[in-house]
Parts: structure tokens; C-alpha cells; sequence
């Protein structure tokens, strides 16, 4: 589905997202008592999920900066990117080339304001509002376009995200992730991960949670071999796909999931 949705452009606070839980989870400020309310009764069956939040934070830093400074990628378009935190996609990436550029998308409007005001003086990175699904208007975005020269290899950011998305033929993982990769050069990266749990009874309560809590802005906890599925084609870097705390972390010392009742599953793949 290529159809722009409606997306909305007011800050419903009583209505938990997945971004300001999320928000939450890292220590940051940008959430409301409905989204510490559904963290808290989610916390009650998934203990660990502020540890696997941090973790795949993490992940996302160790990737954003691996893919600059190993692989030369200067460009990354982040869908889903929640609301602003510390060492944020382009901070990271602009460590290690200043002109390194970023497009951001979410749909949530709060990382709209949030975001916008943080990169108001920066030229070479940006916020826009869309569906995330909506590869059309992301990718022909005047900002987007602006940005990202699709001529050359892009890093494309699925982080923690596609939990959010339902199955759909035409609108699911698979099918979003075919349509993606098919606007991309060889040598592109895809970064994808999302919360898998082997367990049917941790699936089904945390998606039925999450569906009702956030008003049917949910897809569903998926398995490790549906992750699997979506990197059909690509070179896998290195270590593979893994439960996110063990790809190439800093140290030994360095934080992993403890607890296994679910995990963030994922991995980076390289476009032929």
C-alpha cells in the first residue's frame, strides 16, 4: 500500500505510543502518566523491557557507528526513529564525518515537535512526519530528496519498529522490506530488529497489551525466523542474526539481556 494515511497532528495524552514508552524506558522526559501506566502493567509480565530498551539503544549506536567508519555509509534514513535522545543517529554518524547526512521519520507528532527543535540548526539532518509503511511519500519527500542521494549506498534503519507494523500482504515487514530494498544501490545496508519471543504465552499477551493500550497502533512480538525471513538475498555482516546486546559489543563487560522471556532480535544486512 503506497497511499499516504492520515496522520494525526495533535498530542493525545492519554492514549499511550510506542514512542514515549520507549522514551520512558531510556530515562527521558518526554512522556505522560498514561505511558508510565502501560510500561508499569507491561513490566508486571516482561520484567526485563527497560533493560532490552537500553540494549537496543545501544545496538543502534554500535551499528550507526560501525557502518561509518568501517563501511564509509555518509547517509541513513531512520524510519520509526521515536522521540530524541542522548547520541542520537546523526550525532553519532557526524562523530565521524560532520557532513554525514540523516533523514528521521515517525509518525508520533510529539517526535515531530521534539525533533524538529533540536535540529533546527542543522542543514544536513531532518525530521519528517510519516507512516513509516508509506515508502512513496518517504522517499520522494522534498527533504528526503534533499538529503539523500539514492545513487549511492544508504543506510536504512528499521530499529526496534516493526513489532509496530501488522501482517499484511501488501503492508507487512516482508513486503515493506522488498519494497525498500528494490530503491536501494548495492552495498546499501538494512538494519532490522524487533522483540521476538519463543514463547506463544509472552507473544499473545504482550500483542493483545500493546494493541489495546495503544489503541490499534500494534503489529505483533513475532518469532526469531520471521526476522530471519526479511534478510533473504543480503550478505548478513557479522556476527549474524543475534539477540541485539551480542553484535559487536564494546567489551566483555558490556550491558546484555539477562532475562529471555523476549528479546530484540536482529542483525544488519548488506544489499548485492
Amino acid at each position: 500500500m503506497q497511499s499516504g494515511r492520515q496522520l494525526s497532528t495533535s498530542i493525545d495524552a492519554t492514549v499511550p505510543t510506542a514512542a514515549r514508552m520507549y522514551d520512558y524506558y531510556l530515562g527521558g522526559k518526554d512522556n505522560y502518566a498514561a505511558d508510565r501506566a502501560a510500561c508499569e502493567e507491561l513490566d508486571k509480565v516482561v520484567p526485563s523491557t527497560r533493560a532490552l530498551a537500553l540494549n537496543n539503544r545501544r545496538f543502534l549506536q554500535r551499528v550507526v557507528r560501525t557502518l561509518a567508519q568501517e563501511y564509509g555509509i555518509r547517509q541513513f534514513l531512520d524510519h520509526g526513529s521515536g522521540l530524541p535522545t542522548q547520541d542520537n543517529v546523526h550525532q553519532v554518524a557526524q562523530r565521524i564525518d560532520p557532513t554525514s547526512h540523516v533523514v528521521y521519520v515517525d509518525s508520533d507528532p510529539m517526535v515531530l515537535v521534539h525533533g524538529r527543535a533540536l535540529l533546527e540548526q542543522d542543514e544536513r539532518t531532518v525530521v519528517i512526519q510519516a507512516d513509516m509503511r508509506d515508502t512513496d511519500t518517504i522517499f520522494t519527500h522534498p527533504e528526503t530528496r534533499r538529503l539523500i542521494d539514492f545513487s549511492q549506498p544508504v543506510a536504512v534503519l528499521f530499529n526496534s519498529v516493526m513489532h509496530c507494523i501488522p501482517d499484511s500482504e501488501t503492508d507487512g515487514p516482508p513486503a515493506l522490506v522488498r519494497r525498500v530494498a528494490e530503491r536501494l544501490v548495492p552495498g546499501s545496508f538494512m538494519v532490522m530488529c524487533q522483540l521476538v519471543s519463543e514463547d506463544a504465552q509472552v507473544r499473545e499477551f504482550v500483542t493483545d497489551f500493546m494493541d489495546q493500550a495503544t489503541q490499534g497502533h500494534w503489529g505483533r512480538v513475532r518469532q526469531e525466523k520471521d526476522v530471519a525471513a526479511w534478510f533473504d538475498g543480503m550478505d548478513i555482516l557479522e556476527p549474524g542474526l543475534v539477540e541485539v546486546s551480542t553484535w559487536r559489543p564494546d567489551s566483555e563487560v558490556a550491558p546484555r539481556q539477562l532475562t529471555q522471556e523476549w528479546i530484540e532480535f536482529g542483525g544488519v544486512g548488506r544489499l548485492r
